[in-house]
């Protein structure tokens, strides 16, 4: 058939895709959208930042927003402002299809913070999966159309609290919760899980994160665990059946680290604060984690994102991603863990009624929320399958 009668036959609205990816995309301007705050929801402290009080919100923040000549726009989470001119001189006139080209440039002329590297990299592939009509777990290799979610606590507070909320996300459909361990004695912290464990019995997982990986040192605030504590912590949750044990030694302590996963039967998981595929490279070939955790805005962009999950796979270990800053950074990493066969689990931050994951979902008009079963299901619009409330745009 002709491509003039091929044309003439298909509704024009099928047509769309094919035609915008057959013509070359051209960025045309990028900007930065600043979101009202609909409410303040409270104030918190999260268990690995002890003496520090944070507001917790509902909608506020930004985003990034990248313009094409068709008129198709790429959305990604908010990126520092002091880097916009930059990111501006490296993406216009460039075509979005080039992202992988132009990771490499964005990394050395924008540099700054990793988070808006990925910013820039999750609104391009956003408008790559609108100028094809598909959604990007569908670009990047479907896997899956859902995936589990686990609800990952952000306050210490106590046993009684814990299993308390345990119990009420278990009626909700969760399917496992992720506790702090940061209290000043292993035998808190064992009686912290035993609470929760008894609350919900064995049909509900229990991770474990103890947060000893925040600094890039020696030192951060809270309890610090040395080697034997690490060890004896690993032991009692393995007993008590919990999923695995996160971040129990410093961020570069690989050595102990691959030492622990050999002792111990408990996976041990880590990587959240690394940066760079060298990184987690290392972190593959000295065998230092069962469960690798890299973060989307966190780890080396999305192409170097991408990158660790490859190799993660080629070394037949587990990828749970970190939770990807808990909006349009949890979407794109959502996208990418339904790509992955390796990739079991997502990570919601989700600690109610203060901090809720919803809070940072609210900044979409039509988010993912986790059903009854314990899943997210996967947007099916084409990109991220989300788009950002209008009401909210700061004009």
């Amino acid at each position: 058939m002709q491509r003039r009668d091929f044309l003439k036959s298909a509704p024009l609205a099928a047509l769309l895709p094919q035609l915008r990816a057959a013509v070359p995309l051209k960025i045309t301007n990028i900007r930065i959208v600043n979101l009202k705050v609909i409410r303040e929801t409270g104030k918190m402290e999260a268990a690995w930042n002890p003496g520090t009080v944070t507001t917790q919100r509902i909608g506020g923040g930004s985003v990034v927003e990248i313009q094409t000549d068709q008129g198709l726009s790429g959305i990604g989470p908010g990126m520092d402002p002091a880097s916009l001119e930059a990111a501006k001189s490296q993406l216009i006139g460039k075509d979005p299809f080039n992202v992988e080209q132009l990771a490499g440039p964005l990394r050395y002329y924008v540099g700054g913070s990793p988070r808006t590297i990925s910013a820039l990299e999750i609104a391009l592939w956003d408008l790559i999966g609108k100028a094809t009509g598909q959604p990007l777990y569908k670009i990047w290799g479907a896997a899956k159309d859902r995936v589990p979610a686990y609800a990952s606590m952000i306050q210490l507070s106590t046993p009684e609290e814990r299993a308390r909320m345990a119990v009420e996300l278990k009626s909700q459909g969760w399917k496992a919760i992720k506790l702090r361990a940061h209290y000043p004695t292993l035998k808190q912290d064992v009686q912290l899980v035993e609470a929760v464990r008894k609350a919900v019995g064995d049909d509900m997982e229990i991770m474990v994160d103890a947060n000893q990986a925040q600094s890039s040192g020696t030192w951060q605030p809270g309890v610090m665990w040395d080697f034997r504590r690490a060890l004896e912590t690993a032991r009692e949750l393995e007993r008590l059946n919990c999923t695995w044990l996160e971040e129990p030694r410093l961020r570069y302590s690989f050595d102990e680290l691959a030492e622990l996963s050999r002792l111990v039967g408990i996976p041990i998981a880590g990587g959240e604060n690394n940066r760079g595929v060298h990184e987690y490279r290392w972190i593959l070939e000295q065998n230092v984690f069962s469960i690798v955790q890299p973060d989307i805005m966190v780890a080396d962009g999305v192409t170097g994102f991408r990158e660790i999950a490859a190799m993660t796979q080629a070394h037949h270990k587990r990828l749970i991603p970190h939770h990807g800053g808990g909006n349009l950074g949890t979407i794109a990493q959502l996208h990418a863990i339904a790509s992955w066969p390796h990739a079991p689990w997502i990570e919601i931050l989700h600690d109610p009624p203060i901090a809720a994951y919803t809070n940072g979902f609210s900044i979409m008009q039509n988010p993912p929320l986790v059903d009854k079963e314990g899943y997210l299901n996967l947007p099916q619009g084409p990109g991220l399958g989300v788009e950002i409330n209008k009401d909210l745009i700061i004009a």
